[in-house]
């Protein structure tokens, strides 16, 4: 079993997820990301992104690693109900009469001013990364979220690479401030984890 997803992108860059298994010691994770970690060095990527457990931070932080956002788990049981604001309408980009170019400005908006805000990444390597990651169905992973018609947040869950059952949220954001914006972060994307 593998423990990191990598998507490779050319020398330019390397994404890395971790792949959670219980079962699988703490000292066999570092192992693996050791052993891909000088992979990287050695072909001499541009960057590495990496998603890993918080509980890492302090040995990541030691090999070089700096922090540049904070990931939030939820879970949830799938019976349980939710309610949205009647005012907050949803639709996949692809359904949409949003362009592209529209998307990735709602989706730099929304990361500005959020934990997502990993500017080593272009809005336009984010856009690349997205048909990378997902695949070419993107535009049907990503979804905006309108209150009265104007675009107030987006969504992208996805199930990881490899699986049929686990998934994540690409980015999960609110493009409001204030009360508004922690507003936008209970509804996107908590409404996809049903």
């Amino acid at each position: 079993m593998d423990l990191f997803n990598t998507i490779k992108k050319d020398r330019e860059y390397w994404l890395v997820d971790q792949v959670k298994d219980e079962s699988v010691l703490d000292q066999e994770y570092i192992e693996a990301f050791s052993s891909l970690l000088d992979e990287w060095r050695e072909k001499q990527i541009g960057y590495l992104s990496l998603l890993m457990d918080a509980r890492y931070e302090q040995w990541l932080l030691d090999q070089g690693f700096r922090k540049v956002s904070t990931i939030v788990e939820y879970t949830r049981a799938l019976d349980e109900l939710f309610t949205v604001d009647p005012e907050i309408a949803v639709e996949a980009l692809e359904d949409s009469e949003m362009a592209d170019l529209e998307f990735a400005e709602l989706y730099e908006q929304c990361r500005s001013g959020s934990a997502n805000k990993n500017k080593l990444f272009t809005i336009e390597q984010v856009m690349e990364s997205l048909e990378n990651e997902i695949g070419p169905e993107w535009r049907a992973s990503c979804f905006i979220f309108t209150k009265l018609g104007e675009p107030i947040g987006l969504s992208i869950p996805v199930i990881e690479q490899g699986t049929v059952d686990e998934g994540r949220l690409f980015i999960s954001a609110s493009c409001r401030n204030g009360e508004e914006k922690d507003m936008g972060l209970r509804f996107i994307g908590v409404h996809f984890i049903c």
